[in-house]
C-alpha cells in the first residue's frame, strides 16, 4: 500500500532538511535503468512506452539537482550495446525521445543546463546526432549546470579510445611507441576521456534494482559512491534521491571521522 502523498511530502522536506550542503556530491551520474521493466509492471502492452516516462523523468531528476546546488549531472541514456543488441523499433523509439524530450528542451531559453555528450555520435541515427550536437552548441554559453548524456556509450571504450588518441599524438610528434608507453600516466589518459573538462563523478546512482555498472564511467567512477534502488526509473521519486543522498552524506561524515 501506498502512503498518502502528504505524508511523502513530509517525508522528503525531512530529508531535505537533514541534508548537510557541504557534504553534498558535486557530481551525480545516474544509470536511468527498468524503462521498460516499469511499463510492464504498470500494464502497458508495449514497454517500449516506458522510454517516453523515463525521458519525461530526466526533467524532475534536473530540477531536484538544481534546487540542491548540484551542478553536475551524467545520464546513462544508452550504452552501445543497447544501440546493437536492442529491437530496431525499439532503438528508434528511444531516439526518438532523446530528440523530442531531451534535445529540444534544452533549447528553451529559461533551461539552465549546459549539454555535453559522452559516446559515439557516429553510431547514432543521423537526425539524433544532429538534435544533440545542435543543442550542444545552442547551450554552450551556460555556465553552472552541467548535463552530460552518455549515449552510445561504453566506458572501456572510452578508455581505449583515449589511450590511441594518446599514442597517436605521440606518434605524430615523432615518439616511438615504446617510448610513449613509458611516458603513460594517467593524467593523459583523463585528458583524453570523453568530456575531459566535467569533474569524476562523486555519486553513481543506478535504478532497477541492478548491481553493476555495465561500463558506465569506469574511469570516472574510481573514486565515486555506489548506491544502488530497486526502484525502476520512471518510478524514481524525489524521496528516492534524496535517501541516495542521505546515505552519501552519512558515507562522507563516517570518512572524514575516520571510521
Amino acid at each position: 500500500m501506498r502512503a498518502p502523498q502528504g505524508l511523502y511530502r513530509i517525508y522528503a522536506a525531512r530529508l531535505r532538511r537533514r541534508l548537510d550542503p557541504a557534504l553534498l556530491p558535486g557530481h551525480v551520474a545516474v544509470a536511468m535503468d527498468g524503462n521498460r521493466r516499469w511499463a510492464r509492471a504498470q500494464g502497458f502492452a508495449d514497454p517500449g512506452i516506458g522510454h517516453r516516462y523515463g525521458a519525461e523523468h530526466l526533467d524532475d531528476l534536473l530540477q531536484w539537482c538544481h534546487d540542491l546546488g548540484i551542478g553536475h549531472v551524467t545520464v546513462y541514456v544508452a550504452s552501445a550495446d543497447n544501440l546493437t543488441k536492442r529491437d530496431s523499433g525499439e532503438v528508434a523509439h528511444l531516439m526518438a525521445m532523446v530528440e523530442q524530450i531531451v534535445a529540444e528542451r534544452l533549447l528553451e531559453p529559461a533551461n539552465p543546463w549546459r549539454l555535453h555528450v559522452a559516446g559515439r555520435l557516429d553510431t547514432l541515427p543521423d537526425s539524433t546526432a544532429h538534435a544533440l550536437k545542435t543543442a550542444v552548441a545552442a547551450t554552450a554559453d551556460r555556465t553552472g549546470a552541467h548535463l552530460t548524456v552518455a549515449i552510445g556509450y561504453d566506458g572501456q571504450t572510452e578508455i581505449v579510445d583515449a589511450v590511441r588518441a594518446h599514442l597517436e599524438a605521440e606518434a605524430a610528434r615523432g615518439a616511438g611507441l615504446g617510448d610513449a608507453a613509458a611516458r603513460l600516466t594517467a593524467a593523459d589518459i583523463d585528458a583524453r576521456r570523453y568530456t575531459p573538462d566535467l569533474p569524476e563523478a562523486d555519486l553513481i546512482i543506478r535504478t532497477s534494482g541492478e548491481r553493476r555498472l555495465s561500463s558506465f564511467l569506469l574511469w570516472q567512477s574510481a573514486g565515486a559512491e555506489l548506491y544502488f534502488c530497486d526502484v525502476y526509473w520512471p518510478g524514481f521519486r524525489r524521496v528516492d534521491f534524496l535517501r541516495a543522498l542521505r546515505d552519501y552524506t552519512r558515507r562522507q561524515r563516517d570518512r572524514r571521522a575516520g571510521r
